[in-house]
């Protein structure tokens, strides 16, 4: 950045807390949730919610788990107003989940907030003021002890209609808007008199929200700030301290994360952060993080593919490819390494072991995602991957020499055709590859019989299209096999045998048995046979004429005769 630009910014100062102890905790349960999806994330959106996706949106956050759902600003409009009043008289808000309402500190706003709520069971009515200096100089032109006023007013009317309406129990919240931006101390001293406006105790403690409302410095910067109000608030045992962040540098979730380990109780935040700017923390990865590192929770991601297309017709918003846990392609490997990686991950993995497959910090099956787009080909992607799709989607365990063979075939195509394979195609071109050649030699079918000792067979085929029958002895069906078509003039030889049976039944129900011969023609080049019947020696027999066709039908006899 230019020099004169780069003049305008300073750091944010530190805030010398030399003993701090968050950098020593680990988060060890999940916080109190409270959803902002229908107030701040719903504001931020290009066209806001209309009733009937604000109720979809209501009823999925209910489902997931949240306890505390701020649904309006209802002073803000009629519609806001409107949806508050639905929710009551409608009944569809369950015991067990308290709404939450959003008003500013001012006399007339707030009377109109619970004329909303009236008939609710229990209620959070959030109440804030800004207090940091731009804001008291530049925009209310207020003294410290004014703003300090403002706030006591607010919570004093709160407490009086509170009263009034006694068959609803409300809890206050109350948020020094702009707090990273305010002096530590009159933050305290403002959120210390309205405890006391309150009279909060242990059993009616009242959510002190202290919020990034612009993320103005690094994460560690906002947990010395909750610490030290954890450490210096008078009432500690009567407060719920929230955290409210947001994202403009980037670093919600971190600064979530590591004011929880500072002493606070509660988050709040967009599914997938959605809001103002860059938007509110994103629960969905804040509760995930949780989840890797052996902590509950207590939100219910287990079908996320259902929250997120949800989330998408509510709000208009996509969910990027590559968002944390959630996105189309999080749990998808391209890179060759990559895959064989998590190939060998899920081989090794076992089902009462911590989880530990390379480059899934998390199972995909906890969050209701299937393995099956885990592994995606392209012209990046190696044996691995094609290895692991064909395995569990068509049962085929390749020998790893032909896993580099047939990836050689999917890479020649990958970067003739461009674009993504996924397991059909890499099946049809495993198919058209080993399984149904059109080339020169065609099986039709065997019988076996027994001479003396040997193992004798009549190998009926077609060679260019012209019916044969040819006779072979060996020690087995295979060798006879091979004995016969030597004898028919197609030379090589065979280099390594395999039988597995295939993981999948077949679409009659029946198992099928699949076979792998690598043979060389003599000219220093080894090709793969793969055969695929339900009788062991048919699919032995297919994968030697499918290796006879790709080794090139090497010297023939005169067939003439």
């Amino acid at each position: 950045m230019p020099q004169q630009i780069a003049r305008k910014y300073t750091a944010f100062p530190p805030v010398g807390l030399t003993d701090r102890q968050w950098p020593n905790r680990v988060i060890t349960q999940a916080p109190i949730w409270m959803s902002t999806d229908l107030r701040d994330g719903n504001q931020a959106l290009f066209e806001p919610m209309n009733a009937d996706k604000k109720m979809q949106m209501f009823q999925t956050l209910c489902q997931i788990g949240f306890k505390q759902i701020e649904v309006a600003f209802p002073s803000a409009s009629e519609t806001e107003f409107g949806f508050v009043r639905r929710l009551i008289e409608e009944k569809h808000i369950p015991d067990d989940v308290t709404i939450e309402v959003l008003t500013q500190a001012r006399e007339h706003l707030i009377r109109r907030t619970f004329e909303s709520l009236k008939g609710a069971r229990q209620a959070i009515v959030h109440v804030y003021n800004a207090t940091c200096p731009s804001f008291r100089d530049f925009v209310f032109g207020m003294s410290k002890a004014e703003v300090v006023k403002m706030a006591v007013d607010a919570v004093t009317l709160i407490k009086t209609l509170a009263a009034e309406m006694p068959e609803t129990k409300i809890t206050l919240e109350y948020s020094p808007e702009l707090f990273t931006a305010t002096e530590l101390d009159f933050a305290k001293e403002v959120c210390d008199a309205v405890t006391a406006a309150w009279g909060a105790t242990p059993d009616n403690k009242v959510i002190l929200n202290l919020p990034t409302t612009v993320e103005i410095a690094t994460p560690n910067i906002y947990a010395d700030q909750i610490e030290w109000m954890h450490r210096h608030l008078a009432r500690r045992d009567s407060v719920i301290i929230s955290l409210h962040p947001h994202n403009d540098r980037g670093t919600a979730v971190a600064a979530a994360e590591l004011a929880l380990m500072a002493g606070a109780e509660r988050v709040e935040g967009c599914l997938f952060g959605n809001g103002e700017r860059t938007g509110n923390v994103d629960l969905v990865t804040l509760a995930l993080n949780m989840h890797t590192q052996g902590v509950d929770p207590q939100l219910d991601f287990s079908d996320i593919n259902a929250v997120a297309r949800t989330y998408e017709h509510c709000t208009q918003l996509p969910i990027h490819p590559r968002h944390p846990y959630v996105g189309d392609l999080v749990f998808t490997a391209f890179s060759g390494s990559h895959q064989d990686a998590i190939k060998k991950g899920f081989a090794a993995q076992k089902a009462d072991e911590p989880w530990a497959v390379p480059y899934l910090p998390v199972d995909p099956a906890d969050v209701g995602r299937s393995y099956d787009s885990v592994i995606r080909v392209n012209s990046q992607s190696g044996k691995g991957g094609i290895a692991y799709l064909m395995e569990t989607e068509y049962g085929v365990v390749m020998p790893r020499r032909l896993q580099v063979e047939f990836s050689g075939v999917v890479q020649r195509h990958t970067d003739a055709h461009g674009g993504e394979l996924g397991a059909t195609d890499i099946w049809e071109l495993f198919s058209g590859e080993f399984l149904t050649s059109t080339a020169g030699l065609r099986y039709r079918e065997h019988h076996l019989f027994e001479h003396g000792d040997a193992q004798g067979i009549r190998l009926a085929v077609e060679i260019d299209g012209v019916p044969h029958v040819l006779s072979g002895e060996g020690n087995g069906p295979i060798n006879a096999a091979v004995h016969a078509l030597q004898g028919a003039g197609f030379a090589f030889q065979v280099r390594s045998y395999e039988e597995r049976s295939m993981v999948p039944m077949g679409d009659d129900g029946n198992a099928r048995a699949v076979a792998f011969i690598e043979m060389n023609a003599g000219n220093g080049g080894e090709r793969y046979g793969v055969g695929i019947d339900a009788n062991i020696v048919s699919a032995s027999l297919k994968a030697l004429i499918s290796g006879v066709n790709r080794l090139g039908a090497a010297a023939r006899l005169d067939r003439a005769a």
